[in-house]
């Protein structure tokens, strides 16, 4: 690859967008390959200035949040480990990951020679300090968690990886000061010394010999330069990381003999300098970062930073020879986690007991005991190599031939190295680590690891993905922010009376991004009440009053208050607008054709409604009378349905409904599911439903969303449970046809607002496929993917196709289980936006038609037909539809990216947020333990008429409000 010319993170975006072609954006299952998330500038939407500004063209922002709740926890609890390791060198335990397999990886190391190892244990002077250059970067897991995560090592060698640290850009260094105050810090805590400005630091003895080209280091520097030849006499410390091989005679022996201290220790350098893993580094750049990453256990990155499982394997074979295999260092199980499991995402999954798989299932198996309900093999996700250190897999570049040549290799049986890899943030076509030194040593006075985290912060390091030998990067530099109200929410509010870790310190920062990415206007008061993650019945001044018992610190308490009050609005708003929708869908006739419709979609003719169930095992076949998948009938249902309402409002020519088709595509075969089969063999294929409604801007969209098929009854599939392993398709009363009933029953309504030109833009009605597991997701990234590639050609049943590629989607709002009123936090629903500005701009339009709705119920219920009535009752087996109940007041609350309850990081609508479309999921107060969910019981005996229906017209008034704003595009107010 040619030489980048540096312009700052402004190089990231050369070519941006190269994607708007067909075939040009590939979008595989999650489950299969977890992707990297996209900072910066995704493929659709705007810019995120939060991240890169036009001032600061070497810069990348860090927010307080990831400094104080990620990276430093996480450097001290990966340093920890590291420490632990590197000191057991230096003291000459051999038992350990860094002598690898047969001592293989010190074999030859220029960093640790015989000289050196012979003295371990004997270096009495030794502090054991590490300068260690670390490569870290964000990457997503299977809950939509984006978390700092240890990589390892960095690539680069040592001495240019540190003192890049001391730049801000390209041709600025950092202030003498700052390194001054480092080496301070280093001598007074591993030394017990006392130095203040560089004159101090040259008397004391402190001097540095570049390993060759000296300048990459700052002009400051200067005066504690030395040559390899000298003179070596006022040398107490020794900054230097060229191999301890290659250090002059007179140097080694002064070390050797305690005379001077070597900064950092030699030993901990040895990391550079295996035999073993550069060679692997001939075909695998990252190689580099293994064996320190090595040193760490795998870790969710709750509380700290991500750590993978890395480590080594063996697949037994009776013709197989014996390795000379370390027993400690093998981790032949995985602690498989999906997005499924029942627990929160600020829980940690890998502390629930759990049966572990073996590695090689893991990561190659479609069996159904390995596949269960939600697993897929895992392969894309890791790299592995063999006991020759010769690459096999590296799994985010693999196609399915090679995964298929790995697997046969290694069922042949032997020793094998691996290490799972969740790609690194990418901005462009730009993979982004940030170099930050690992500086710790052994404290002078007790003996005890410490580190230090502050400058140098490192430098960021962004790689094209055609960069293959990963040796041209693009340079920025971090941006640690220090924002008063975001370091005192985070440093003065304590976790002493919340319900998770850091509630009170979200909360508050979930104030302070909502007014920052609405221009810095303030938050109208109840909106920042519903941002809030609080019990239902503590209103926002209760909160406020409350913040004191948060802290110890009274006046943070005070200042903060003071703060918040000056970004969100004094009064409540009672100017509240007309409804637009509301006259159509707070009635009777509204709940009961909702009601109807529900029930005719889960307990009508259609069975086998998951996009895997043309039925073929045995065990399935032998509960199933219809063996055929419904799926397709369910989507023609619609497309006639729709029809029939264009033609009854006289919008025929206008408005249109057809299929996008596309084909099941996977990375591995499921040969035991039908519907998989029949998209290879070419006899069936996947499609989402559209229904285009026009306005008077037909190159503006509103979408509102669903997924029509549904998932496996676990409770029939798991035999751990009592079940039999036969794959039945749920009902899907609530999950998701009271989604699906909603877009139904909107369609009418939306055309009499178009046919009275009351809409500004289009709105388009979209049935998503393939939701649910195995497909996982499949529609929604289809969708995505014609989006992004301008490729979105609708299918009508007369056989032409509509070019609706020069159409943007302004607002996506996606309905996923609206009928289950939870029964033991009743009366919530969630207005979960994506992660952009532009995701909370369409949530403040659904928080507004909530309050219209909740400001009218009163005045409903004062009717005739509703003025006596109670709340709605759930049927019994031998009703068919609730009696009429009072409508239902129902609160929505806004849960943003910090809020570890919002659930659109395990819906379709994590797709959209992480490509770039505003998008804001409509779902109720989501119960994970609830029956109803992937179960026999999803039935009408668990929806609530009274709730589902007001959260359906809820929905539908936020979707006409967006249609009819007469604000452009992304400026909805």
């Amino acid at each position: 690859m040619e030489d980048v010319k540096n312009r700052g993170w402004k190089s990231l975006m050369e070519g941006f967008p190269w994607f708007d072609c067909d075939g040009c954006y590939p979008l595989p299952a999650y489950s299969e390959f977890m992707p990297s998330p996209i900072i910066g500038q995704k493929p659709l939407g705007k810019a995120d200035n939060s991240i890169f500004t036009d001032d600061d063209p070497w810069g990348m922002k860090i927010t307080e949040i990831e400094e104080e709740l990620e990276l430093r926890p996480g450097i001290s609890h990966i340093g920890h480990q590291i420490m632990n390791n590197i000191t057991r060198l230096g003291r000459g335990l051999t038992e350990h990951h860094i002598h690898g397999h047969g001592g293989k990886n010190l074999t030859g190391n220029p960093y640790w020679p015989a000289e050196l190892a012979a003295k371990a244990g004997k270096l009495e002077h030794e502090r054991f300090v590490v300068m260690l250059p670390m490569m870290l970067s964000r990457t997503q897991d299977d809950k939509g968690r984006v978390t700092w995560t240890f990589f390892g090592s960095s690539i680069h060698d040592p001495e240019f990886s540190f003192w890049k640290g001391f730049y801000r850009s390209e041709n600025e260094a950092i202030d003498n000061a700052d390194f001054d105050n480092f080496f301070s810090s280093v001598f007074k805590g591993a030394y017990g010394l006392k130095a203040g400005d560089s004159g101090q630091l040259y008397k004391a003895g402190l001097r540095i010999l570049p390993c060759g080209d000296d300048s990459r280091l700052p002009g400051w520097t200067d005066k504690f330069r030395i040559s390899v030849t000298g003179p070596f006499d006022d040398i107490r410390f020794l900054l230097t990381f060229k191999p301890f091989s290659e250090l002059p005679r007179e140097i080694q022996d002064s070390y050797l003999n305690g005379r001077i201290h070597l900064l950092p220790f030699p030993g901990s350098l040895v990391f550079w300098g295996m035999p073993t893993y550069e060679r692997l580094r001939k075909h695998m750049p990252e190689a580099r970062q293994i064996a320190l990453h090595n040193l760490v256990a795998r870790n969710r990155g709750i509380g700290g930073m991500r750590v993978t499982q890395s480590g080594w394997f063996h697949e037994p074979h009776p013709d197989n020879a014996k390795h000379n295999i370390n027993e400690e260092l093998i981790l032949n199980s995985f602690h498989r986690t999906h997005r499924w499991e029942k627990i929160h995402r600020y829980q940690d999954e890998l502390n629930q007991s759990v049966q572990k798989i073996k590695i090689a299932k893991a990561l190659f198996s479609t069996e159904p005991d390995s596949l269960g309900l939600y697993d897929k093999p895992l392969a894309r996700n890791c790299q592995i190599w063999d006991h020759n250190f010769d690459l096999l897999l590296n799994g985010p570049r693999a196609n399915r031939k090679e995964i298929y040549e790995t697997e046969k290799k290694i069922l042949n049986g032997g020793l094998f190295g691996y290490r799972f890899f969740y790609p690194p943030m990418k901005t462009g076509r730009y993979s982004i680590y940030w170099i930050r030194p690992l500086v710790g040593w052994l404290n002078a006075g007790n003996g005890e690891p410490e580190f230090h985290t502050g400058l140098p912060a490192g430098f960021i390091t962004c790689y094209h993905e055609k960069d293959s030998k990963m040796d041209n990067p693009v340079e920025l530099w971090p941006r640690i922010q220090q924002r008063k109200f975001y370091l005192s929410a985070l440093r003065d509010f304590t976790n002493g009376h919340d319900h998770y870790a850091h509630q009170t310190s979200r909360n508050i920062i979930s104030l302070l991004e909502a007014w920052r990415m609405q221009g810095e206007k303030p938050l109208k008061r109840t909106l920042a009440h519903r941002l809030l993650n609080l019990a239902k019945h503590k209103t926002l001044e209760q909160w406020l009053d409350e913040l004191g018992i948060h802290t110890s610190d009274k006046d943070a308490a005070l200042g903060m208050r003071q703060y918040l009050e000056t970004i969100i609005e004094p009064a409540v708003d009672v100017n509240l607008p007309e409804p637009i929708t509301y006259d159509r869908t707070a009635t009777r006739s509204f709940e009961e054709a909702w009601w109807n419709e529900i029930k005719y979609l889960a307990h009508g003719e259609f069975v086998n409604k998951d996009n895997a169930d043309v039925i073929t095992d045995p065990v399935t076949r032998s509960q199933v009378k219809k063996q055929e998948r419904d799926i397709e009938y369910v989507g023609n249902y619609f497309i006639n349905r729709y029809r029939k309402i264009i033609a009854e409002a006289g919008m025929e020519g206008k408005a249109f409904c057809g299929e996008l088709p596309f084909k099941w595509q996977t990375d591995f075969e499921y040969s035991l599911f039908g519907g998989w089969m029949g998209n290879q063999d070419g006899s069936l294929y996947e499609r989402n439903i559209l229904m285009v409604i026009p306005g008077k801007n037909r190159k503006e969209a509103v979408v509102f969303g669903d997924h029509y098929d549904t998932a496996y009854m676990e409770d029939v599939y798991d035999k751990g449970s009592g079940g039999t392993g036969a794959r039945i398709s749920a009902n899907g009363a609530d999950d998701n046809f009271s989604a699906s009933t909603t877009l139904l029953l909107s369609a009418p309504i939306f055309l009499d607002l178009a046919r009275q030109g009351k809409l500004e833009r289009d709105i388009w009605l979209i049935h998503l496929t393939g939701e649910e597991f195995p497909s996982d997701c499949m529609g929604a990234r289809n969708f995505c993917r014609k989006l992004i590639e301008k490729n979105v050609k609708l299918r009508v049943p007369e056989g032409n196709e509509i070019d609706l590629s020069g159409t943007e989607v302004v607002g996506l709002y996606v309905m996923d289980m609206i009928g289950h009123n939870r029964d033991n936090d009743h009366n919530i629903f969630q207005i979960s936006p994506g992660k952009s500005e532009a995701s909370l701009r369409i949530a403040r339009e659904a928080h507004t038609a909530n309050m219209i709705w909740n400001n009218l119920v009163p005045q409903l219920n004062k009717s005739g037909e509703r003025a006596h009535l109670g709340p709605g009752k759930r049927v019994t087996a031998a009703e068919n539809i609730p009696q009429p109940a009072q409508h239902l007041a129902i609160h929505g609350e806004v849960r943003t990216q910090y809020n570890p309850h919002s659930s659109i990081f395990n819906t379709d609508g994590q797709i959209f947020s992480d490509m770039g479309v505003p998008v804001v999921l409509f779902m109720e107060n989501y119960d994970i333990s609830r029956q109803g969910y992937h179960d026999t019981h999803d039935t009408m005996e668990n929806i609530d008429l009274d709730y589902g229906s007001a959260f359906a017209a809820i929905a539908i008034e936020t979707v006409a409000r967006v249609a009819s704003s007469k604000q452009a595009g992304d400026s909805f107010s």
